[in-house]
């Protein structure tokens, strides 16, 4: 029980106390803990009927819909002619009185507290220890628009916002089933944000959800401002420049991952989702490939997995020919070469290494400035400073050509684009002092890497090492989707039917 002559009151174990009956004493207590803080309101009413009747309700400004609140509350409450009648009036005012659809009740502070600060308001009532929890959230979000870094040419247009509700509506919207669960949480101890798991009951594999559940029970911290917190603090290989989990600000892509068996996390207040388990065969997967010709799709996974190999490859590959294996190079070439360097004051791999940090410098500043800004740059940055650069002799042309190929060829892939600049970086070192054998051993460290790699109990090199034809079927090559009748197998350990194969044709 709260000590009223106990001023100085644990207000971060606020569980240990409960209500008056004084609605004086509660009014004090909450302004108590939430001292020096004008945006808290409470605002006292009556009955008409009964004079004697006292009410209070607490709500933060800015945070509840004004229009709900005197609506289903104050209203109802000051024309009401029942109340004073009964015994147990606060049971009354729940059934009869107050038009709100989620009313809860309790007795206890720290979940009056905590409803407050979520946006609900809270109605005290004079003689009763309890008080009403109304849901009246009603806070300003932004409209629904497509996603800036997940743009696509066919298919919805809808990306995520910062409502944590609509998101899942959006969500719920595409998957019309009960089974789809929706499973709260909360999470940092001062922010205090909701989280949400969703995933099909009958689909999803049981162990992955448990240990989801785990290693977020597991999380102590005060504040999540965005779902990048979550997946820094519960990813497998922590070290590993690979991403174990998924993110996407599409809520089509989520909903095709939920149906495949997979696990959606997504937070209030951010528009991204995670996605787990997550494989690296994902990383050159788009969401556009499903919804165009299965030819097409194919060459363009083909192709970015292609794009990978290259801008990790081709400026170390560049360096140690020049530097350690001139004989492997045709002479017309080599000449070429050698002469464009005539005069370059930099060996090869101090120049590459420049080029590379200028040209991240002006990927980052551009993606940091303003749009009009940011394409007047790329303009000065690609033409004007590339070229001045060969003429005055501090680079030569062949290695702006390297060092552009190997950037554009990056750009094809962003979602791996930070695990790219470091093995481009790491294979260069490699091969600036071991030549080709240093690069030959940076791949053979990569590879062993990701086979030792697991997501969530789920190996990350998963369908790419089998020769199950089954296996294959949208994993580097998407075939045709009557192929595709079943979810994979390693993710979605039950359930594995996904379709028939489809009405394509006619009957002869």
């Amino acid at each position: 029980m709260f000590n009223r002559k106990k001023t100085e009151f644990d207000k971060y174990n606020l569980d240990k106390y409960s209500l008056f009956k004084s609605i004086e004493m509660n009014i004090q207590i909450l302004k108590d803990i939430f001292n020096h803080d004008d945006t808290i309101i409470f605002r006292h009413f009556g009955n008409k009927t009964d004079k004697k009747l006292k009410y209070c309700i607490v709500f933060i400004k800015g945070m509840v819909d004004k229009d709900m609140i005197h609506e289903s509350i104050i209203r109802p409450i000051l024309r009401n002619s029942i109340l004073g009648k009964e015994k147990n009036t606060i049971e009354s005012m729940e059934n009869h009185v107050i038009t709100s659809d989620n009313i809860k009740k309790t007795k206890y502070i720290d979940k009056v507290v905590n409803s407050i600060i979520s946006g609900n308001t809270v109605l005290l009532y004079e003689g009763v220890q309890e008080a009403l929890i109304i849901e009246t959230m009603g806070w300003e979000s932004r409209d629904i628009q497509e996603s800036e870094v997940e743009k696509s040419l066919r298919g919805p247009r809808e990306g995520f916002t910062e409502s944590i509700i609509k998101n899942l509506t959006m969500i719920r919207r595409r998957i019309k089933t009960p089974d789809l669960k929706f499973r709260f949480r909360t999470l940092g101890l001062r922010t205090k944000t909701e989280c949400c798991i969703c995933y099909i009951e009958g689909i999803v594999n049981e162990k992955i959800l448990k240990e989801l559940n785990k290693r977020l029970d597991k999380l102590e911290i005060d504040g999540l401002l965005d779902s990048g917190y979550i997946e820094e603090l519960i990813k497998d290989a922590p070290f590993s420049p690979f991403r174990t989990i998924g993110d996407t600000e599409r809520p089509d892509v989520v909903a095709g991952k939920i149906l495949e068996g997979r696990i959606a996390l997504l937070l209030d207040g951010t528009p991204v989702a995670l996605t787990l388990p997550y494989i690296f065969l994902e990383y050159f997967q788009s969401q556009d490939d499903y919804y165009t010709n299965f030819y097409f799709s194919s060459i363009n996974r083909l192709l970015r997995i292609l794009s990978f190999i290259l801008t990790i490859s081709v400026p170390a590959i560049y360096t140690s020919l020049i530097t350690f294996h001139q004989e492997m190079i045709p002479t017309s070439l080599i000449l070429t070469v050698s002469a464009s360097r005539q005069g370059i004051p930099f060996p090869t791999i101090l120049e590459v290494f420049a080029l590379l940090l200028v040209f991240e410098a002006l990927r980052e500043t551009g993606i940091r400035m303003p749009t009009f800004i940011g394409q007047a740059l790329s303009i000065v940055g690609a033409l004007v400073l590339g070229q001045a650069a060969v003429e005055a002799r501090f680079v030569s042309a062949p290695m702006v050509i390297i060092v552009a190929f190997a950037g554009i060829t990056g750009l094809m892939i962003p979602k791996i684009k930070g695990a790219v600049v470091l093995l481009r970086v790491i294979f260069l070192l490699l091969s600036s002092f071991l030549g080709l054998y240093g690069f030959i051993f940076g791949v053979a460290g990569l590879l062993i890497h990701l086979c030792s790699i697991y997501s969530f109990g789920i190996p990350y090199m998963s369908y790419i090492s089998t020769l199950k034809i089954s296996e294959l079927k949208d994993t580097a090559i998407r075939m045709p989707r009557w192929y595709m009748e079943y979810r994979p197998k390693l993710i979605a350990d039950r359930n594995f039917k996904r379709q028939n194969n489809g009405g394509k044709g006619y009957d002869k």
